[in-house]
């Protein structure tokens, strides 16, 4: 009896000190990672212990010191509290960054009492007036997030009032408000919470919303699937049933919808969601806190196929892939190497690639860009890269809009980005700091009707009239299907892609429009870089300033990139001064209004007025120099077999590789012996090896109504598909397949078969 009793003392003790020792830990866990929340504010404003960039910020503090008037600044308008002003929230970064200096010991205001009571001055002011903005964000995220900052700083040291005070303006991040939905900017809103429970010390609210975090690392439901897979088949008077949570976030293509527009928000808000999640991730580390194994691998293979594949080259934001973002001075510059770093400190998952993307960000690293083609199905955005260049294409259909509404104001002119955009890189800078003086009319890639003036901006945003729109991708090659047809404009027209190692095919069919405006698309429109040539009726030669129609044109050359025509024929090419401002593109109260100049290459073939069946084919060869140009058989290897309306076609010779476009069912006759079979629309990708036998088949279907996709070739076929059924009809001398197709949130992807 007495051993029972020991025993059972022993066990009661060792249950409780192991509850001990948990609080212990965790509390242990809090202190930790509430000092690496402390050190990232600091480092936020100060990255580095060096002299200079300590003196660079205490000099940027000495100057709000200065203008300080013991309760505000003079310059913020704070009776602005508009969507397109708001700018008061400066108030509340003047605060931190002399809270930073206040706490930084190699500052030379490291504990000055004056600058404390300034601190207490300002924020006691805030309480007071306690500023509400017209948009959401300011009021659930901006003003939160930097109190709460704030507070993790100096509210050890701050009177209680203020304090109690400014809680009730931080609890404004509330998860079950509107601003925090799923999908959206839930992340963003719990990570104040987050950093508030580490102010208050409340370790049981901190786990309960780390989980919160966790659990926004997932994979969503398109919101077109609960109206039959296509918005054209529904009510569209319906559009209400969109404002709730579905569709918002992580697609199965490793894009990222921040609204239910089917909009690609992946290098915007879907950046902000993944650093959110990995800035977190890489708080919690090696503690009790930490985030699952399997979410950080969901979040690493959105991080590199998504947001580093709609990259340039891993490093630049495309600006095909941007918003209404393109109306921020400086919102193309290159990402650094901060997330991917953290990535590392949290994961092995993947570590090679996202030290190569590290290497790509770090100027003193070797690079190595690496290959790719991707489609992104749920988002309609395709990317294709080699290691000199890159380059992509947007679209939209049923399944999403074409743009992003101008919300507060910004991105007044994007009525067209949408409509086919093309931009192409070899450094990543084409194409920095354009929209202030960028025609909204010339997008690369687009066909657009030439409108006196841009319908109003409340325009922007609509839904795609046409189901036919995708791409076939096996990983490194692809190509692109648009059945475009405007949503501003009587205007149709089919446009495609086909991407190759050193050169990529443009064309486009069917061209037809009602307007009495001219119809032009354009080759591109960029920064202009060095001196522009041509050759045209025989002749090479540079253009200088000089813009206008130039007959006969076989190809131009401007900044290493070559527009090479198959057929010689009439180019209208701007190589001047271009004006405009930021003002004219956002309406925000920090827009400039000055006047900027920008010199703009723009080149585009013009369909003339009301086009009936018009057409166009380009080569674009980037990464190529002038000299290499007058090799006649430079893209030679590159046969167009089709360009009309029902079918578009090219076959690489060198490379064996046939990519097609059907948009009906049809045959097409590449050489002798050589045919192929479609019995539905679809896109198709075939290469050949060296003895001539099908090796490799990727297909997809653009309208996603198809369950099986039916063909046949002329050639031969050795592999096995998972995916597919092959056989061999000797009599008619064709293989024929019959391939499953991806349903559901996988519809639109590729199938490869080899």
């Amino acid at each position: 009896m007495q051993n029972f009793m020991h025993r059972n003392y022993f066990h009661y003790y060792l249950f409780f000190y192991l509850l001990c020792w948990q609080a212990y830990a965790q509390q242990t866990d809090i202190e930790i990672i509430k000092s690496r929340v402390y050190n990232a504010i600091i480092r936020n404003y100060i990255d580095s212990d060096a002299p200079a960039l300590t003196a660079s910020f205490d000099g940027e503090v000495k100057t709000i010191l200065s203008e300080f008037d013991g309760e505000k600044w003079p310059y913020i308008l704070y009776e602005n509290v508009s969507r397109e002003g708001f700018d008061n929230t400066i108030h509340l970064y003047n605060l931190l960054k002399m809270a930073v200096a206040y706490k930084y010991p190699q500052s030379q205001y490291f504990n000055k009492k004056s600058v404390f009571k300034n601190i207490v001055k300002g924020l006691i002011f805030w309480c007071d007036e306690d500023f509400v903005g017209e948009n959401w964000w300011n009021n659930q995220i901006g003003t939160p997030i930097t109190l709460v900052n704030l507070m993790l700083m100096v509210g050890d040291e701050l009177p209680s009032d203020p304090v109690r005070r400014s809680q009730k303006i931080i609890n404004r991040a509330n998860i079950n408000k509107g601003g925090s939905r799923p999908g959206g900017d839930r992340i963003k809103v719990s990570s104040i919470a987050a950093k508030n429970q580490l102010f208050l010390n409340d370790s049981s609210q901190f786990n309960l919303i780390i989980n919160i975090i966790a659990q926004e690392v997932k994979f969503v439901d398109w919101i077109g699937s609960e109206f039959g897979y296509t918005y054209s088949k529904t009510d569209r008077g319906g559009f209400k049933e969109f404002l709730k949570a579905n569709g918002r976030g992580l697609q199965y293509d490793d894009s990222f919808h921040h609204r239910t527009d089917g909009v690609n928000n992946t290098l915007s808000y879907g950046l902000g969601w993944s650093s959110a999640y990995v800035e977190w991730a890489h708080y919690v580390r090696n503690t009790a806190y930490a985030f699952p194994a399997e979410k950080s691998k969901i979040l690493v293979d959105y991080y590199l196929d998504g947001v580093c594949k709609t990259a340039v080259f891993g490093v630049r934001p495309d600006y095909g892939a941007k918003n209404r973002s393109i109306s921020r001075p400086g919102n193309t510059k290159p990402y650094d190497a901060a997330v991917p770093l953290k990535i590392l400190d949290i994961t092995t998952y993947r570590a090679e690639e996202i030290m190569e993307v590290v290497r790509m960000r770090t100027a003193n690293l070797p690079v190595n860009k690496l290959s790719h083609a991707t489609f992104f199905w749920n988002s309609e955005h395709f990317t294709f890269q080699r290691p000199d260049f890159f380059t992509s294409v947007r679209m939209y259909s049923t399944r999403n809009m074409n743009m992003e509404s101008p919300y507060n104001s910004e991105g007044l002119l994007n009525h067209h980005r949408g409509d086919g955009a093309n931009h192409i890189y070899t450094r990543g800078n084409e194409y920095e700091d354009i929209s202030p003086v960028l025609d909204y009319q010339k997008i690369p890639g687009a066909t657009i009707v030439q409108k006196d003036q841009l319908p109003h901006h409340n325009q922007i945003k609509k839904l795609g009239l046409t189901d036919f729109v995708g791409a076939t991708t096996d990983g490194h090659y692809g190509l692109v299907g648009f059945d475009f047809k405007s949503v501003h404009d009587p205007l149709v027209a089919r446009k495609s892609w086909f991407f190759f190692d050193e050169a990529y095919v443009c064309l486009g069919a069917g061209i037809s429009s009602k307007s009495k405006n001219e119809v032009h698309t354009t080759l591109n429109q960029s920064l202009l870089k060095g001196t522009v040539h041509i050759a045209a009726n025989g002749q090479v030669y540079p253009l200088g300033n000089k813009s206008g129609v130039h007959r006969g044109v076989k190809w131009i050359h401007h900044d290493n990139i070559a527009y090479m025509l198959p057929q010689a024929q009439d180019i209208s090419i701007e190589n001047e001064l271009a004006i405009g401002s930021w003002w004219r593109i956002s309406k925000q109260i920090d827009s400039s209004k000055s006047t900027k100049q920008r010199e703009v290459f723009k080149t585009w073939i013009n369909h003339g007025v009301s086009p009936d069946r018009a057409s166009y084919a380009y080569i674009v060869r980037p990464h190529t120099t002038l000299e290499e140009l007058y090799d006649k058989d430079v893209v030679s290897y590159i046969e167009i077999l089709s360009n009309t309306p029902y079918l578009q076609a090219v076959y690489n010779h060198s490379q064996k590789l046939l990519q097609v476009v059907f948009y009906k069912a049809g045959e097409l006759k590449v050489q002798d012996g050589f045919v192929i079979k479609s019995a539905a629309p679809g896109i198709v990708m075939m290469a050949l090896n060296d003895s001539g036998e099908l090796a490799k088949l990727s297909v997809s279907d653009p309208n996603r109504e198809l369950s099986k996709m039916m063909l046949t070739v002329s050639k031969k076929f050795k592999g096995k598909g998972i995916h597919s059924k092959s056989s061999w009809n000797a009599a008619q001398g064709m293989t024929e397949f019959v391939i499953d197709l991806p349903q559901g949130g996988w519809a639109g992807k590729s199938v490869v078969i080899e």
